[in-house]
């Protein structure tokens, strides 16, 4: 490249009668940007520089002002080009839903948010901000020890609370495949979610909805299929789980109950933390005693008590009770909704 560059510099030379003196500089610089060319191609072509001067002061204040720009216009073009920056942004791709909320619902957070139950997701909210100051706390499942006590309901509102936060993203997980309830709770239909995307037939972006009412994002059961647990213990639900990890802020995981499925057991490996909820006049001692032995003990970060009919309705609802059946220093919360 550069006998064509000289070739040109001459034959410019003799028609201005300018002689090559002055080219001297010019020929020096094109040759400098030949060698990084040639290097961009995969060959380094570097001349040593003197002893004890570096690089820079071996070229001329010229040389050096243009090499400059060289380097600042290849390395603009390096980022522009760069596969990070050429990556999508998942959250513009995420299919937006607009929620249709049931008349009956459970959704305090959203239907009436002044209600004390409301506030009380309001408060448990912030007290998993300041656990997650003591601890790595970004998966949250919640469960239960059996049927019916509550813990969709829980799961629900407390994502919707958190994703009041802003520049918070928030992805609730419908962990129960086997009964799904999130998604008619939202009012979204059958769609398309977790069973698809571990089955191989769905990805991140077609599997995930944006909710756009509450501002968080859902991720469907999908459909169940005959061996779901087979299906959770493919090995493919941590590498989904720590995908999904690396875009939210939180991730809400409302799994099956504990009892008397082995469903929670694998949700618990992809889980940083477990809340355990109970509800008052259904949960049996004896259950919840065997619910909290199944549990990974030092994933365990409190219970709720559901349906409290104890509690008054202007107590701040959280307390700690040392007459919990809980491990030391766990917390009890008290829901107040019904």
């Amino acid at each position: 490249m550069s006998h064509l560059f000289d070739a040109l510099q001459r034959s410019e030379a003799e028609r201005d009668g300018s002689g090559l003196s002055g080219l001297a500089t010019a020929t020096e610089v094109l040759q400098i940007a030949e060698r990084y060319a040639v290097s961009e191609k995969g060959t380094t072509v570097r001349e040593k520089p003197y002893a004890g001067k570096s690089a820079e002061h071996d070229t001329l204040p010229s040389q050096r002002a243009m090499l400059s720009s060289a380097t600042a216009d290849e390395t603009h073009v390096a980022v522009e080009t760069s596969p990070v920056f050429k990556r999508p942004n998942p959250f513009a791709q995420f299919k937006s839903l607009q929620v249709v909320v049931p008349v009956k619902n459970r959704l305090a957070c959203i239907t009436d948010s002044d209600s004390v139950a409301a506030e009380n997701f309001r408060f448990l909210g912030v007290r998993l901000q300041h656990l997650r100051k003591e601890r790595p706390l970004k998966k949250v499942l919640i469960t239960s020890t059996i049927p019916q006590e509550g813990k969709s309901t829980v799961a629900a509102n407390l994502a919707c609370t958190l994703a009041r936060k802003a520049q918070q993203k928030i992805l609730l997980v419908e962990g129960d495949v086997r009964r799904p309830s999130l998604s008619q709770m939202f009012g979204l239909g059958k769609k398309q979610g977790i069973c698809e995307w571990l089955f191989g037939e769905g990805d991140l972006i077609s599997s995930i909805y944006h909710l756009e009412d509450p501002n968080l994002w859902i991720l469907p059961a999908g459909s169940s299929p005959e061996n779901p647990l087979e299906l959770l213990q493919s090995g493919t639900l941590s590498a989904i789980m720590s995908q999904v990890a690396e875009l939210f802020d939180w991730v809400i995981i409302d799994s099956p109950p504990i009892l008397p499925l082995a469903d929670t057991s694998v949700w618990m490996r992809v889980a940083d933390g477990i809340l355990l909820v109970a509800r008052q006049g259904t949960t049996e001692k004896r259950q919840l005693q065997r619910g909290l032995e199944a549990l990974e003990p030092k994933k365990l970060i409190g219970a709720l008590l559901n349906v409290s009919k104890s509690a008054a309705r202007n107590d701040y609802y959280y307390y700690r009770s040392p007459s919990a059946s809980l491990p030391d220093g766990r917390d009890k919360v008290t829901i107040q909704s019904s």
